[in-house]
This record gives structure tokens, sequence and C-alpha cells, in this order.
């Protein structure tokens, strides 16, 4: 078929398939199946403001839209990207005016909310507390970072999903049934097809869909878009991965908890999904060194050094070469004995130093490589460990005079830690044991 036959400015498919009802609306059944609440409030005309959460292609605009359509209400929309002040103020006039003159109220919906700053929220904070606007806002990012308390306070959070495989079986099927669609040209979709657009599509109805009307160019009329013809299309297409957002943040945390669950069958799907997504390899490598000593610590603390050893590759050979050190160092880690005993010391002892204050260093602990020093008593009944018996110091005090002393350090039972943890456990009975003890912990 001619490739330029289309109408130039005809709307995009998604757009024109957008529902018009809620019965057409594909996907979110744990929202709006019959006797869902939002659903029960949607066709009971309660109105309030909400706040959309989910990722792209999910149908929170169309969403929006529906609301106003089902109650009735005026339809006023903003796009956080290039709307400031001046738009919100102008919004809040089209609502007060729509309820002078038709008793109508207005959803004023903000696509990418979470790009509003602090004041650009609270511009229109007062209107929705008084009713003049119903405020309904989509992102794609966690509104408990993105949202001022006071907005997320007088609005519901809503999570919406990414598309199933019905849903979006739903989608392509209409698509190419209706003469909105791509009816007139009377398309074949093998289910081969449909699995390769389902998975380039990853849960993205809009993506799906552009997709689909892109395979539609190139395919005859009344022929079949093929897998080679979605081939050529689709490239080396990449699954959702927001680099800085949500499910960035998502997935390093999935890949950190099988690392410490070990898990290392799941440790390396995510750190598969993360590389597919188009992270960066070395940011990966960086945050596995800190799995070792987090997670690992000394229960093995060969972990570190093979950590570092992966990151030290992945510089030196680059993507996708280095990727597989990596990968190694992942499994490594995911199958050694875990403790977090330095982790958890580290903390504590860092919580004393905030708590306790500059406490001065026992004047038996300083050095004096002065004669005045010296004669202040510096280094005063320090006693050398290596001069002492097994080159240990039983009963001494290295702690500030102010302070008890602290065990901070609990070594775990497992790996490594079980002898560190033995030989602990000596030095502290040869403490209980000495006449020299400065002072009992």
């Amino acid at each position: 078929m001619d490739l330029f036959s289309r109408d130039p400015v005809a709307q995009p498919l998604a757009a024109r398939l957008r529902a018009a009802s809620l019965d057409e609306y594909v996907g979110q059944e744990h929202l709006l199946a019959r006797g869902k609440p939002l659903r029960e409030a949607l066709e009971q005309g309660a109105l309030h403001s909400m706040v959309f959460w989910g990722p792209p292609g999910v149908g929170k605009t169309t969403l929006a839209r529906l609301l106003a359509k089902v109650s009735d209400a005026h339809f006023e929309t903003v796009s956080a990207v290039l709307a400031g002040v001046k738009e919100i103020r102008h919004a809040v006039e089209i609502a007060k005016q729509q309820a002078a003159q038709y008793g109508r109220r207005t959803i004023l919906f903000v696509d990418e909310v979470h790009r509003f700053n602090k004041s650009q929220q609270d511009a229109f904070l007062p209107y929705v507390e008084d009713g003049t606007l119903i405020f309904i806002g989509a992102t794609t990012e966690n509104p408990s970072f993105e949202l001022n308390n006071a907005l997320l306070s007088r609005a519901r959070v809503y999570v919406l999903k990414s598309l199933d495989e019905a849903a979006l079986r739903k989608l392509v099927t209409r698509a190419l049934t209706d003469s909105k669609g791509l009816g007139d040209l009377h398309l074949s979709l093998p289910d081969e097809s449909f699995q390769m657009l389902l998975a380039a599509a990853d849960g993205d109805g809009r993506r799906l869909l552009n997709l689909l009307e892109n395979a539609s160019d190139l395919a005859e009329e009344g022929g079949e878009i093929s897998i080679e013809l979605l081939q050529d299309l689709l490239g080396d297409g990449r699954r959702r991965f927001d680099k800085g957002g949500e499910a960035f943040y998502d997935q390093i945390s999935a890949l950190h908890k099988s690392v410490r669950g070990s898990n290392p069958d799941a440790a390396l799907y995510w750190f598969a999904r993360m590389i597919d997504g188009g992270c960066d390899p070395l940011y990966i490598a960086r945050r596995v060194v800190r799995m070792a000593s987090e997670e690992v610590g000394n229960a093995d603390p060969r972990a570190i050094g093979l950590c570092l050893s992966a990151w030290d590759v992945q510089e030196r050979l680059g993507s996708p070469e280095g990727e597989l050190a990596v990968a190694q160092a992942i499994v490594y880690l995911a199958c050694a004995p875990k403790s977090n005993a330095v982790y958890t010391a580290y903390k504590a002892a860092l919580r004393d130093v905030a708590e306790n204050g500059s406490q001065e260093v026992p004047l038996h602990l300083r050095n004096a490589p002065t004669r005045l020093m010296k004669e202040l008593g510096y280094g005063n009944e320090y006693r050398y460990a290596h001069d002492e018996p097994d080159a240990y110091a039983a009963g001494e005090d290295y702690f500030p005079e102010a302070m008890t002393p602290r065990q901070y350090y609990q070594p775990v039972p497992r790996g490594l830690e079980s002898k560190i943890r033995d030989k602990l456990d000596h030095l502290s009975q040869l403490d209980r044991q000495s006449p020299r003890q400065r002072r009992k912990p």
C-alpha cells in the first residue's frame, strides 16, 4: 500500500481508540471492576481529588476523562511540563465560571504532576480545599517523594498497574476490527507476532498501539503483520527502565534484596533487567561492592575483593564483556555466607559519636613525640600489645574515660565470622580474668 496514503493530520491510533465509557476501558480491574470502591464512587457521582500513580501507557489520562464524563463535570487539563502558576489561575477562573453559569463542577487534570515544584503545587491547593476544583494528578513517580504532604492529605492515591496480556489483547483486537482504528485495512496478526508486540510493549498500551500502527504502515492492505516485519520495525527494543525514576530504584532494590536472600537466580534476573533497560553497568558494579561489605562482610572477606575486581574488569573491558564479571560477583555474593555485623556495628558507633559529643582521647592512648607531651602524661601506662602474652593486652581499655566500653561488633555464627566470634569470646574471657583491667564493661 502507499505509505503516504494516510491522512497526515489524523490522530494517532491510541487517541482514536481512547475509551469512551468505563465498559470500554481496559485494565485496572482492581480499581474499576463492579463493586470496587472507585467504580462505586463514580457511579454515585461522589467525585473526590485523587492521584493516579502508575507506569506510562496504562490509561491515567483516559480514566480522568471518563471520570469527568460519568460525573458530568467540566474537564480542564494542564501539563506540568509546560504549565505554570499562570495556567493554574486560568483553570481556576474557568472553574468559577462553570460553577456560576452552569452549576457544574470542574476537574483539573494535571499530567506529570511530579514535575510541579512546591510553589506550583501550593498554587491550586486552596481551590482544592474550598471545592472550586476537583484535582486529579497523574504521575509515574512515587507521590510520597514528589508531592507536598498538604496536597497528598487532600487526595487519595490510586495505583495503576501495567496492562496484562488479556488487556493488551483486547486493545489489539479492537484496533484491528474497529473502523476508527485499522479495521478498514483488514490486517491479520498471527499469535507469534502478537507475542512479539506484547514483549515490546512491556505493559504499555499506548506503546503497543503505536507499534501496531507503525507495523500497519509497512504491511500490505489485507495482509499479515509478520514476525519478519516486526523484527525490522522493533530492532533492539528496550524494556521499561527509567534512569533515576521509580523503576530504577525498584529494580536495584530487588537486586540487592535477592543477593541478601541468597537467591543467585533472582539476582541475575534483576541484573539482566537493568542491563537490558540501559542502566550504566558501572553503577551496578559500585552497588555490588557495597553489597559485599553490607551483606557479606567478614563472613567471607574475599567477597569485597572479588567485587572490586569485577568493577575493574567492567571499566577495562566495557560492555558487553565486562558485565560477565559483574554477574560473576553477583552470583558469588548471593551464594556467600551472610553477615551484616560490621554494617550494624558501624551504624551503632556513629550513633554513639553523634550522641556523646567530642570525647577526649585518654592520656594513655595519646602519642608523646615531644618532651612536653611526655611531661603531661601522654602515653603513660600504655601497654604495647606485641609485648603481652598472645600479643593481647588483657584488660586494657581503649574507649574515652567518660564512656562505658561498648561491644558494637557481634559476629554471626556463619562463614569466617564464626572463627572471629570464637577469637573475640576467648579475648573477652582473658579480659575478665585479668587483674589489670581498667574498667569493667
